[in-house]
């Protein structure tokens, strides 16, 4: 039961630093700590989701979660099991096989449907996009919306509508496309998949979709910082209100747009100069790895 206790005091532990993280507002200073701790609270959480029930179906080993398994695995290949196991110890040994294949499946459908939806709008962007010697390196759209946002994979494309174009000032504009090229050069489709695939998992837990939204918040001011590094806080600031104004802001399945996210919070932030707060940062790392730690400890051991 020990063990079993350690995986229900990680989910725990999960649930209360995702509450923590999602009231915190010293994540907008860190964006990338900050992404790396729910990445953290999330692999802790559906490791330990397929921990508990096992653990709880494998008392009877006394030892750590895949030491056990192991030592199942022999006794059933040699057709005995050892004494107070049962079927309904063998039934929470498969549930916690079959959260982790849901989780598994859920990540590989949303990847499936993801790149589905990458290649049919790529497809779509060869007919009816058009290079620009004035914007190099982007796709121009020939859409009144403002649109501006990068479509991730191994052959990422920036694409601006000529409704962006006629808003921005040159300034603003490389502002914009340098924070998309930072979503292609991060893969930060690839950052988002595991939440996007826990809501499909776990549609029902509100507080799962809040931690998609924040870590998308949080790709959003990532990609701000990266763009505010070569190009300062007022072109892309300007950037930002230009297109919370808009009326008609334009972002297809599958992509990462400029407009999303929590545009004033976004402009907010550009404006006050705080440095990134280095101690919380590193307490915030050390209580992620630690999560982090106890759950592969037990599989490994």
């Amino acid at each position: 039961m020990a063990y079993a206790a350690h995986f229900a005091a990680t989910v725990l532990a999960c649930y209360l630093t995702a509450q923590v993280l999602a009231a915190s507002t010293w994540t907008w200073r860190s964006p990338r700590v900050a992404i790396v701790c729910w990445q953290a609270v999330g692999l802790a959480l559906g490791l330990s989701a397929m921990g508990l029930p096992m653990a709880l179906g494998l008392t009877a080993y006394d030892r750590p979660t895949g030491g056990a398994l192991l030592s199942l695995g022999s006794d059933l290949a040699h057709g005995t099991l050892p004494a107070g196991m049962g079927a309904i110890h063998l039934g929470l040994v498969g549930v916690g096989f079959g959260i982790g294949a849901v989780l598994l499946g859920t990540t590989v459908r949303s990847l499936h449907a993801a790149v589905r939806a990458q290649r049919r709008h790529r497809d779509l962007l060869t007919l009816v996009a058009r290079r620009d010697p004035e914007v190099p390196g982007a796709l121009v759209l020939d859409h009144p919306g403002a649109a501006a946002y990068c479509l991730p994979g191994v052959r990422p494309r920036v694409v601006v509508s000529v409704g962006t174009l006629s808003m921005l000032d040159r300034a603003e504009l490389e502002a914009v496309l340098t924070h998309e090229r930072a979503h292609a050069q991060e893969r930060h489709d690839l950052v988002l998949l595991p939440f996007t695939a826990l809501c499909r998992a776990l549609p029902w837990f509100r507080w799962v979709r809040d931690a998609h939204e924040r870590v998308a918040l949080l790709v959003e001011m990532r990609a701000d910082d990266k763009a505010r590094e070569l190009h300062a806080e007022a072109p892309l600031a300007g950037a930002l209100r230009r297109f919370a104004e808009a009326g008609h802001r334009v972002t297809p399945a599958g992509a990462l747009g400029m407009g999303e996210g929590d545009l004033d919070v976004r402009v907010q932030r550009l404006l006050i100069a705080d440095r990134p707060p280095r101690l919380i940062g590193a307490t915030a790392l050390a209580v992620a790895a630690t999560l982090v730690t106890l759950p592969i400890s037990l599989f490994l051991s």
